[in-house]
């Protein structure tokens, strides 16, 4: 008799386990939950592994964001259009990159949610200056997007995101990401459920 194929799984991640908001303990019907770690770089090297260990039908990324001007504010829920990797030394002309490097990755299926591009730079901007600059490529700012959107991309694996905006991105960011980014996440999750992001089988385009 021919053993039944195993049902496709989902696979859902944040950088660390309090952006999950519960879920790891309780995570939704068919879907397996982990964590990439926190940076680009880490981030990409543990969603490939994922990738390989679980070969999902399709990744969803969760986690919070700093908005860069009045576009978002705090509390605010959006879905990520396109992360790109940039630099402060970028914008400023400062720095550049080969031209035959990749800086952009769009999302490739859909969320409920309102969709903005995320900037992804080396290490959190701490300057108002630095804010500007990035505003005129994206609405937030997040660390782990571009590794997690690059990974899905190789492996050919749709992939998309949504996170909570926790703070405003300046010199008090880390403050008040400290104080919001656990409430936020809790938002995030219940927003999702509430959309059946977590049950519906139809949201790849």
């Amino acid at each position: 008799m021919r053993a039944m194929a195993a049902p496709p799984v989902r696979l859902l991640v944040a950088a660390f386990p309090p952006e999950l908001a519960g879920l790891v303990a309780s995570p939704p019907p068919g879907w397996v939950v982990a964590c990439t770690g926190v940076g680009a770089i880490t981030a990409a090297i543990e969603t490939a592994r994922l990738l390989v260990l679980h070969t999902p039908e399709r990744v969803l990324f969760v986690g919070t964001c700093g908005a860069y001007d009045a576009r978002l504010a705090p509390g605010d829920l959006v879905a990520v259009s396109e992360a790109i990797a940039t630099s402060i030394e970028e914008r400023a002309g400062r720095a550049f990159r080969p031209a035959l490097e990749r800086t952009r990755w769009p999302a490739t299926w859909t969320l409920p949610l309102p969709a903005h591009a995320v900037a992804v730079p080396p290490a959190i901007t701490v300057t108002e200056d630095g804010a500007r600059s990035l505003a005129e490529i994206a609405a937030a700012e997040h660390l782990e997007l571009t590794g997690v959107f690059a990974a899905c991309a190789a492996a050919n694996v749709p992939a998309a995101a949504a996170l909570a905006v926790a703070n405003r991105v300046g010199p008090g960011a880390h403050a008040e990401w400290q104080a919001n980014h656990a409430a936020a996440s809790r938002a995030l999750v219940d927003a999702l459920r509430a959309r059946g992001v977590f049950t519906a089988e139809d949201l790849l385009e």
